[in-house]
């Protein structure tokens, strides 16, 4: 009997080790970006802000592609009260300060009624002053882009790439909580 008991030890033994491995997998998959994961294209639907940028409203473009490998600050916004307003016009003051070392950024927000995000998008850019960050709708409108894996539970996550990588990211459960001086010290620090 004890014979048979060492074999099942060791097979449970490993199946709690696979299982775990797997759940410690969700979790970091689930957490989003890292600093040095590479960015990945996709697509959104241009609202508002940057009026000359190229780019219509109701253009449906990869701003992501647009900007190549260019320094950006991309914003995943699902709440836009708080401080987004603050974030996004600090961002759009350091795109304009920042021409030379081209500098962009861009919003996204994220919710489940398209139309009324579209409302939404035009009173922050208008609240927020952004003439320079465009405010957009993603493809994927209620999760954002899979390949960003952004947490269904922060209200804003904050994405800093150059060349191609993820330099920072920062997500916030609450949009009362947005560190912006924080935000703009890294944004600040990526540039030199």
């Amino acid at each position: 009997m004890s014979r048979l008991m060492l074999p099942l030890a060791v097979f449970g033994l490993l199946v709690c080790s696979v299982v775990s491995a797997e759940e410690q997998t969700k979790k970091k998959a689930a957490k989003g970006l890292k600093a040095g994961d590479s960015i990945g294209a996709f697509y959104v639907t241009k609202v508002a802000g940057a009026e000359d940028d190229g780019v219509e409203q109701g253009e449906q473009l990869c701003y992501r592609c647009k900007y190549g490998s260019r320094p950006m600050v991309m914003v995943f916004a699902r709440d836009t009260g708080g401080k987004l307003n603050e974030l996004v016009k600090e961002i759009d003051a350091a795109v304009k300060a920042n021409e030379d070392a081209e500098l962009k950024g861009f919003v996204t927000l994220m919710g489940e009624d398209a139309s009324a995000l579209k409302d939404t998008a035009a009173k922050v850019a208008k609240t927020s002053g952004a003439t320079s960050v465009p405010v957009v709708i993603a493809k994927d409108n209620v999760t954002g882009p899979s390949n960003y894996k952004i947490d269904e539970k922060a209200a804003i996550t904050v994405v800093l790439a150059n060349d191609s990588k993820v330099v920072a990211a920062r997500k916030f459960n609450s949009a009362e909580k947005v560190n912006v001086a924080g935000v703009m010290k890294v944004v600040n620090k990526m540039l030199n």
